[in-house]
């Protein structure tokens, strides 16, 4: 339940950053979401419609996603203006510790699931992220509102209105009874453009291929354009008629999809996600915004509509190579000879805890020598209905749950961690106490008022890069995934994965300005607010600010680089982790041992401004 009080930053500090006049009309807002977009490859000739803005409006250059950098978690983050101690979103993949209904798995599911969010809304009275989300609070304020795009993230901008009586919603699920209904006047708008009432799938674009066959060649072009069409045809003259202000989110799957399931390098590290079929899933998502913009031009729109773009984070392409992995040495009947098995954490941590493995995405099935988890979660213990560690596997970070609380137990997991050369950075739950060679929770921002069970241990993984001039651009990192070396992941604490695309145009934002303090999804929710008047309701305090030096007349914020850095592990490992602040509000560039993260500094002054 929502709780009924204000943020920190409160109503005077809001009022003193709101750019329109009190009684002026109300702006619009379109949020666009080009899922997986790194900055550093958006030039006027690969994305023209995301460089123009970006150009002419606000170039967010010190940008940042939130850690771990998952497509759930930052859409919380921009949905609420809160970090993920406050949300509970703490991965795609999370470990709730109660029945979830909708998923097969029991107690750990994959949450980009409309019926999986439900559940779990569910179980906390309704709302387990327990802040009110920027659509929500729109809605209720006067304003239209419409969430469109990839399934999960979409619904979470206003995912306690479920009715299709508020906020639009319409993502893959969109048509079937999986979905979130659609009101009548949306229905019978798309019969009346000729589109139909249910999304189309991606088709060839979801084909990830195996470990003897490469993965899609294709662009999500079809879906997202089904989408692009219900927005600008119908859903936008909607809005236009009913001379009320607005907020749209555009949820856009590529480049994001495409770049994981590329097959543009098959098994090899180059070109990775920056072959031709990634570049083509880039041009799509700009073409979609291109489209939009046309839109609000031929409605009479764009003096009063604000465009937002954020990515919810960046990229790299995925390694499954170690030296130390035991799981890497077994021979498997899909998996390359000597490389990484999805679950290969699991698998290495059951085998140093000297424990049975078990795998919640096959009934809870043992998984014997030569095999691994399908999904690569794993169930540790004696009794897969009461095990003693779960790891629910992500991609570029792992998420670790050890219900018992045990000091020792923990202590254990920690050593079998430092012991594999894939390992990058340890992040552990306050209350078990500190750990030589790990930083706290806390210290990223993980701890704080969440409804959600918090994981024991977050890991993060081993990046590099491949030797390019912007190492960003070729970062690589381990990846606990199904999918093949050479394609693509993300979540990692490497500046790839963290430096996210984010710029912004319209009658509220400076034009030409390029803005060199820290920014990052958290003050996306924070900024809106304040562009259009709105006042969420909230419970957490860790939360993001109003980016209001990009406002007209807004004052450049102070900030400062900092590093903290952990008490040595018996073998000399540090985590170390880099980050800036501007007031009570953290940025989070880089974190894990020296020489295996990407973008990471022993000194935090060294620090790639990018």
């Amino acid at each position: 339940m929502l709780k009924k009080f204000l943020v920190c930053w409160g109503i005077a500090t809001f009022v003193g950053v709101v750019p329109a006049v009190a009684d002026a009309p109300k702006h619009n807002v379109v949020l666009f979401v080009p899922d997986g977009l790194r900055p550093s490859i958006v030039t006027p000739e690969t994305a023209p419609t995301f460089a123009e803005i970006r150009d002419k409006g606000v170039n967010f250059v010190n940008s940042h996603s939130l850690f771990p950098t998952f497509t759930m978690p930052n859409s919380s983050g921009m949905a609420t203006g809160h970090y993920l101690g406050d949300t509970g979103v703490f991965g795609n993949v999370l470990y709730a510790g109660f029945i979830i209904r909708s998923e097969t798995a029991a107690r750990l599911a994959f949450i980009e699931n409309d019926g999986i969010i439900g559940d779990i809304d569910n179980h906390f009275a309704g709302n387990f992220i327990d802040e009110e989300t920027i659509l929500h609070v729109a809605h209720r304020s006067g304003f239209n509102t419409a969430a469109i795009g990839k399934i999960g993230p979409t619904v979470v901008f206003d995912h306690t209105s479920r009715g299709g009586g508020e906020s639009v919603i319409m993502d893959d699920a969109t048509g079937t009874s999986a979905g979130i209904p659609l009101a009548p006047w949306v229905i019978d708008g798309l019969k009346a453009e000729g589109l139909p009432t249910e999304a189309p799938s991606r088709l060839t674009n979801k084909d990830h291929g195996d470990f003897k066959t490469p993965g899609t060649k294709d662009a999500n072009i079809v879906q997202q354009g089904y989408f692009a069409s219900a927005l600008t045809n119908v859903v936008l003259p909607k809005f236009k008629a009913d001379g009320k202000p607005f907020v749209v989110v555009f949820w856009s799957r590529d480049p994001d999809g495409t770049q994981h399931n590329q097959g543009d390098s098959f098994l090899r590290l180059e070109p990775g996600i920056n072959g031709p079929t990634s570049m083509a899933a880039i041009r799509n998502a700009d073409a979609n915004l291109a489209m939009i913009r046309r839109t609000l031009d031929k409605l009479g729109l764009t003096e009063t509509t604000n465009i937002i773009i954020s990515s919810d984070h960046g990229f790299s392409t995925i390694s499954k190579q170690s030296q130390t992995s035991g799981a890497a040495k077994q021979a498997y009947p899909n998996v390359p000879q000597s490389l990484l098995p999805p679950g290969f954490l699991a698998i290495d941590l059951a085998a140093a805890l000297d424990m049975p493995l078990f795998d919640p995405d096959n009934g809870n099935a043992k998984v014997e020598s030569g095999q691994h988890p399908a999904d690569a979660n794993g169930y540790i213990g004696e009794d897969a209905n009461a095990p003693k560690v779960i790891v629910a596997a992500n991609g570029g970070s792992d998420l670790i749950y050890i219900p018992s609380g045990d000091r020792a137990l923990t202590q254990k997991t920690i050593d079998a961690l430092l012991a594999q050369d894939y390992v990058s950075g340890i992040f552990v739950e306050d209350d078990l106490g500190s750990f030589a060679g790990t930083l706290p929770l806390s210290a990223v921002n993980l701890k704080g008022a969440a409804q959600m069970l918090r994981p024991s241990i977050v890991v993060n993984f081993k990046s590099f890069s491949t030797g390019c001039s912007v190492p960003t651009m070729c970062a690589v990192e381990v990846a606990d995934t199904g999918l093949q070396q050479g394609q693509g992941m993300h979540g990692s604490f490497n500046r790839g994965d963290t430096a996210n695309f984010m710029a912004a145009f319209g009658p509220d934002f400076k034009q030409g300005f390029i803005d060199e303090a820290p920014a990052s999804n958290a003050d996306i929710g924070k900024t809106i607010a304040a562009i259009l008047g709105l006042l969420p309701e909230s419970h957490g305090k860790l939360v993001g600010r109003p980016l209001a030096e990009a406002f007209p007349n807004g004052a450049m914020p102070q900030w400062e680089r900092k590093t903290l850095t952990s008490e040595p592990s018996a073998a000399g490992l540090r985590t170390i982790l880099n980050y800036q602040i501007s007031g009570d509000t953290k940025y989070f560039d880089a974190a894990g041992f020296e020489g295996r993260t990407v973008g990471l500094h022993t000194d935090a002054t060294m620090a790639d401004k990018k």
